[in-house]
């Protein structure tokens, strides 16, 4: 049985777990496949990334059939969570403003985004006096 998945998942596990999330449970050569749409990627670097990723508690690995089949241990919601909490803490010292201040400035946001996250203010702003 894996370990607790890492926040700490690197680039190449980031785009395996992507594409676990998109196609859902995959062997090897599905996601080697899927990653050399993007850039040429060898099956024997996948299979060992997904190794990893098992270990890690990132992946899971159903070894009933011939082929083993993969599926991300985490939905993308709960890595993404853990990866900004991690960052959160680490580098903007657990400021949340801080933090979305950089986010926008640094890529910018549509008008339409800037008002998705006002409904998302709105919403958590209403939680958090629901709690009081």
């Amino acid at each position: 049985m894996g370990r607790r998945a890492s926040p700490h998942a690197t680039d190449a596990e980031l785009e395996i777990l992507q594409v676990l999330w998109q196609q859902g449970p995959s062997t090897v050569r599905e996601v080697q496949q899927a990653l050399d749409a993007i850039r040429p990627t060898g099956y024997t670097t996948v299979l060992k990334i997904l190794q990893i990723m098992t270990d890690k508690g990132l992946a899971h690995r159903d070894e009933s059939q011939r082929a083993h089949v993969y599926e991300a241990a985490m939905t993308e919601e709960e890595v993404q969570e853990e990866i900004v909490s991690h960052m959160l803490d680490r580098v903007f010292s657990g400021s949340a403003s801080k933090l979305v201040f950089r986010a926008l400035s640094a890529k910018g946001a549509s008008p339409s985004e800037l008002d998705e996250i006002r409904t998302m203010l709105d919403t958590l702003k209403g939680e958090h006096h629901e709690s009081d």
